[in-house]
């Protein structure tokens, strides 16, 4: 038996008033999604609870078996595994966001004009990262590059009472000064984020940007701090051996600290131009390569979902669809029997262009085992089936003991 796991970052939604009410997964074009659901049980499944806040980081753990309650200890530390950043047990890892700030002279009235910076590229980002190093990093502080937007700070014996720091994407073209945090230990961390500006905003590379047309990675920006995760092993827990397939730090984070296999995808991006059919092909050789269990991490709805990309967020789930699933599920029958979990990790909806705390819609297909399903798999369907699990953690357990 083959397991798999297709997590549509961010692919559930509300219901559009501009698509006659509609979300993207109702108008998408998914035929191989809708055959499963036909034939799987489809339900919905609560991925974040309800004291926890409803990152990618939290809700990922979930669907991939680990209770966020027990294990979860911070976003950024699990994307520091992910590149290798070491931490001690006295370490607090924050992720450092390259992002766009406007240009009003007193801080605090400054908006958030692009919490990714421009779509700045890791090259690019690894140039601004190196200076902002340069410039401020220390014993005690120290930046290291992630990918492309995505980077890390190391604070060495840092503060466990910073308290709350608000993630970028939450507060797109808002003012971000009712967001900035000024506990004792807030307040060391909004000075390094001030400084930083000062230096980036007349970086060579960000005037270059702007004459190209790109929005500026202007500042840092520190949000989702904690300290150094412990996963228990995942073949030790499910008895399989497990591989990751995504473009983000964060889940080859979640990866490297279960000890499972990272496999690399050129030209994965995290956005719609991904490599989607490379991470299919990655994703069928490690199945025949001593594998039992993929997951297959997809961001692009959510990164549609953040901008408020309507359209392409509907464009992502049928790439989704066309170019991974079409592509895997003939090399699947031909490996034998195979179950696959088919789900977002968290709603990302285009309304409010963040994370909620929904229930996600999931599909669960066993191809030795058809079921009554439902016409189409959407929000709504998923909804009437009535089948809902409490604790996200243990649809793992439904794909893989059941």
């Amino acid at each position: 038996m083959k397991y798999v796991v297709l997590l549509c970052d961010g692919m559930a939604d509300r219901p559009i008033p501009q698509k006659m009410e509609r979300t993207p997964m109702q108008t998408a074009h998914k035929p191989n999604m809708d055959a499963l659901a036909k034939t799987a049980r489809v339900g919905l499944a609560k991925s974040v609870p309800e004291t926890l806040s409803p990152g990618s980081d939290v809700a990922n753990l979930s669907v991939m078996g680990y209770d966020p309650l027990k294990y979860y200890t911070g976003r950024s530390p699990l994307e520091a595994v992910s590149i290798g950043v070491p931490l001690a047990d006295d370490d607090i890892a924050l992720r450092c966001n390259l992002v766009t700030l406007s240009d009003e002279p007193n801080f605090d009235d400054k908006r958030m004009v692009d919490y990714c910076g421009g779509d700045i590229s890791t090259a690019d980002a690894d140039v601004l990262i190196r200076a902002v190093q340069e410039a401020l990093g220390d014993e005690e502080f120290a930046f290291f590059t992630g990918t492309a937007y995505r980077h890390c700070l190391r604070w060495r014996n840092g503060s466990r009472e910073i308290g709350k720091l608000t993630p970028p994407h939450d507060i797109s073209s808002q003012v971000i000064g009712s967001y900035l945090n000024h506990s004792p230990a807030g307040e060391r961390l909004l000075e390094l984020t001030k400084k930083s500006y000062e230096l980036l905003k007349n970086h060579p590379l960000n005037p270059q940007r702007v004459r190209e047309g790109k929005n500026p990675a202007n500042s840092i920006w520190l949000w989702g701090q904690g300290t150094k995760p412990m996963l228990p092993d995942f073949t030790q827990k499910t008895g399989l051996k497990g591989a990751v397939i995504s473009a983000v730090d964060l889940l080859k984070g979640i990866a490297g600290a279960a000890n499972m296999t990272v496999c690399e995808v050129d030209g994965a991006t995290g956005y719609l131009d991904t490599n989607f059919e490379g991470k299919a092909d990655a994703a069928v050789h490690a199945l025949q390569n001593g594998h039992d269990f993929v997951y297959i991490h997809v961001e692009a709805p959510d990164e549609c979902g953040h901008r408020g990309e309507c359209d392409n967020k509907r464009i992502a789930i049928e790439e989704i669809d066309r170019r991974i699933l079409a592509r895997i599920l003939p090399e699947l029958e031909k490996m034998g029997e195979f179950r696959m979990l088919i789900c977002p990790d968290h709603p990302t909806p285009l309304d409010v262009r963040t994370h909620t705390r929904e229930p996600i819609p999931f599909l669960l297909y066993d191809s030795s085992a058809p079921v009554q399903g439902v016409e189409t798999f959407t929000e709504d369907t998923a909804a009437s089936t009535g089948l809902f699990i409490e604790q996200g953690y243990t649809l793992l357990d439904l794909l893989i003991k059941e």
